[in-house]
């Protein structure tokens, strides 16, 4: 079974066709970065603007580069939630239109059901349940994944997600944007405990995250360090900040794993590729006996992949939805599962 899957959440364009949920026949992804970068984020408005320019290029070259035409389809799936609202509308438009226009069956999916599934686009033993941290530049999510992709949320970030805060620090210490992976590089030649950087909720006794106040912590220590003169290397303060960032999600995650005596841990999302975090949690997972799981980068950035995947087992249950299908900013991943028991 083919489907096309559509991704324009955010500041990446993405179209890919998948065979029965797992064969990637094409993963198109135009990336913005460039655009976005000199104004040290991603600028909504432009980067609508620029999925409007490129959406039918990119799925025009997915369609190429699987050797399928639309005949060759059974649907055509695209995220719908949650995102940046006119970035979503682009891709939600680009795919009404082409279902309509080929006779297709149309299936919203939710982002982030889309980044939990990536990781088992490539890994053939991953088991049931397991616990799965989705950490990004828009998301910091733990979720327990049990069997036919039902889901029970742990917990999540009450603000900012941990890749913001990434993106946040590195504009702060002058380093461009994003932020991620230049401050992991940085963070490898520098002494992680040179600064003691707070670990926000590292002890509230729950499964939810806050990353605004470490944030803020490295901007005060920047402004007193230039104030005082007595500025320590670059590379210390990015190790130290990443240190107490990769430090909470480890903890918790493995505290909850623990719990659910999960014997498997999935990482996904943009900051799973973050190599201290893959180290850390692979490290901690030894001692409970679990294996750490993560997708390759491709599959870790926003793409239309993991939409297509996701969508082969969601049209298995049913799911169909009309063409009044609309966009939306937010989205829980329980809402399909308490659509389908309804």
């Amino acid at each position: 079974m083919n489907i096309l899957g559509i991704d324009t959440s955010c500041d990446e364009t993405a179209a890919a066709v998948v065979v029965d949920g797992r064969e990637i026949l094409s993963n198109i992804i135009s990336s913005q970065i460039d655009l976005h970068r000199k104004y040290g984020g991603i600028v909504p408005e432009l980067a609508s603007r620029k999925h409007v320019e490129s959406i039918n290029y990119i799925v025009d070259q997915a369609m190429l580069e699987s050797g399928t035409g639309f005949e060759d389809l059974r649907a055509i799936a695209v995220t719908n939630r949650p995102g940046l609202i006119g970035a979503l509308l682009v891709g939600v438009a680009a795919a009404k239109s082409l279902a309509y226009a080929h006779n297709l069956p149309l299936l919203g999916i939710n982002h982030i059901e889309g980044h939990i599934y990536a990781n088992f686009m490539v890994h053939d033993a991953l088991p049931f349940p397991h616990v799965c941290l989705t950490v990004s530049g828009g998301h910091t999510l733990l979720v327990e994944v049990q069997k036919e992709w039902r889901y029970e949320v742990l917990g999540g970030t009450l603000d900012d997600a941990a890749g913001e805060a990434y993106d946040k620090v590195a504009q702060y210490l002058g380093l461009g944007f994003p932020g991620g992976k230049v401050i992991d590089d940085l963070a490898k030649q520098g002494n992680p405990a040179a600064i003691e950087f707070p670990r926000p909720m590292l002890d509230s006794g729950d499964y939810q995250f806050s990353f605004s106040g470490i944030k803020t912590a490295v901007r005060y220590y920047v402004d007193n360090a230039k104030s005082s003169g007595a500025m320590p290397p670059i590379e210390d303060i990015a190790a130290s900040f990443q240190a107490a960032v990769v430090d909470v999600l480890v903890r918790k995650t493995i505290r909850a794993a623990q719990e659910k005596n999960a014997r498997a841990i999935t990482l996904t999302g943009g900051v799973a590729a973050n190599s201290q975090l893959r180290a850390s949690m692979s490290g901690a997972a030894d001692s409970l006996g679990a294996k750490v799981y993560y997708p390759p980068i491709n599959l870790c950035t926003d793409n239309g992949a993991m939409i297509a995947g996701i969508a082969y087992h969601q049209y298995q249950t049913g799911q169909r939805d009309a063409l009044d299908l609309n966009a939306s900013a937010s989205g829980s991943i329980l809402e399909q599962q308490e659509r389908n028991a309804s």
